[in-house]
């Protein structure tokens, strides 16, 4: 068995353990009764949020990528936004997707010198979705107490002693928990990108990588909308994850719901399991439990909103069929002609302009 397939089994055997150990520690038997039991408007609400999440990241990456001299047709951004998110639900680490965004990107400009500017216009974009994930998911813990003390709940506790204090430090563990998957999950993630194989090339110094984060992320600039678009970008799955509560007919008010959601969502960036199943569930149902709601509600919109994102990244699959196809044919190289135009059937621009799209 080749890395590859043995690194998607693991990850795919952590997220079934996972979630059958949820399925052993919480009553969870009204779950899979509730997902089947939908409410398909709120659904078909959520996958039209999700299309313009799509367009509105790939408008991020198309400015970043502008920033550095790359020009990216916002069209061919939004199909391989498809193609990439697509490739994340179904490979190992959550990472993939990303790399086959900036290689194909690579690929397409031929006169090119390095893959470097492509590469880190893809590490960038991604950097500042996360960031402001981080600074909501921040925010959000330090409204958790207030969240349990409007829900007039407190956790179960069986073994005597104030149940606030045991509250408050699952908080403080969940704080804690969540400040080591941005570490680690963001250090795997990048080191996985910076040191992909490219044939004839090395890799970028990094002081490189550092003038471009000045320059596309970090300039008084071009900082704002970054921030901007990407809190837009992290309040749409804020959103969908909402819409999914509603869908399973939770009625739980919002205003109660909105602290605790990009907690969970954040903890998909544990690069352990597929798509961040299991993961996520078990950090819902101890936000859920945090906050004095039932954990079995956390875990079920949780699942609910991994459908619905599974399902979200549906148009990356012809376009991942496409690819393989033309991968086949004679003369190509990975399914890509360089510099072949967004009309002649590979999807990406020529040379690009040293300007970067107007």
């Amino acid at each position: 068995m080749n890395p590859r397939a043995r690194a998607l089994l693991l990850r795919g055997v952590v997220s079934g353990g996972m979630l059958i150990l949820l399925v052993q520690l919480l009553e969870l038997g009204r779950v899979p009764e509730m997902i089947l039991r939908m409410e398909p408007l709120w659904i078909l609400l959520a996958l039209a949020i999700t299309v313009l999440q799509t367009v509105l990241s790939a408008w991020r990456w198309r400015f970043t990528a502008s920033r550095l001299g790359i020009q990216l047709p916002l069209g061919v951004a939004v199909r391989e936004y498809y193609l990439g998110t697509f490739l994340n639900q179904l490979l190992p680490g959550g990472v993939m997707g990303d790399v086959s965004r900036a290689w194909r990107h690579t690929r397409a400009d031929v006169d090119a010198p390095s893959p470097g500017p492509a590469f880190r216009a893809v590490i960038l974009e991604r950097a500042s979705g996360q960031l402001a994930m981080v600074v909501v998911a921040l925010i959000s813990l330090s409204l958790l107490p207030g969240v349990r003390e409007a829900t007039g709940a407190a956790l179960p506790v069986g073994g005597g002693g104030d149940p606030d204090q045991w509250t408050d430090l699952l908080l403080a563990g969940a704080g804690v928990l969540l400040a080591s998957v941005v570490t680690v999950g963001s250090v795997r993630r990048w080191r996985a990108v910076r040191t992909v194989p490219l044939p004839g090339t090395t890799r970028p110094p990094r002081w490189a990588l550092w003038g471009a984060t000045r320059t596309a992320l970090l300039s008084p600039r071009v900082l704002p909308v970054q921030l901007g678009s990407s809190l837009l970008v992290v309040g749409s799955y804020v959103l969908v994850y909402l819409l999914g509560a509603r869908a399973l007919g939770i009625d739980t008010p919002a205003p109660l719901l909105l602290p605790l959601v990009a907690p969970v969502l954040l903890s998909m960036l544990v690069p352990l399991t597929l798509a961040g199943w299991g993961v996520r569930e078990g950090a819902a149902a101890l936000v859920w439990a945090g906050a004095g709601l039932p954990a079995s509600e956390g875990v079920a919109i949780s699942v609910a909103y991994g459908l619905i994102v599974l399902v979200s990244t549906l148009p990356g699959l012809p376009l991942l069929l496409g690819v393989v196809s033309r991968g086949r044919g004679p003369g190509r190289r990975g399914g890509l002609r360089p510099g072949e135009s967004a009309d002649s059937g590979g999807g990406w621009p020529g040379p690009a302009s040293p300007r970067g799209p107007a």
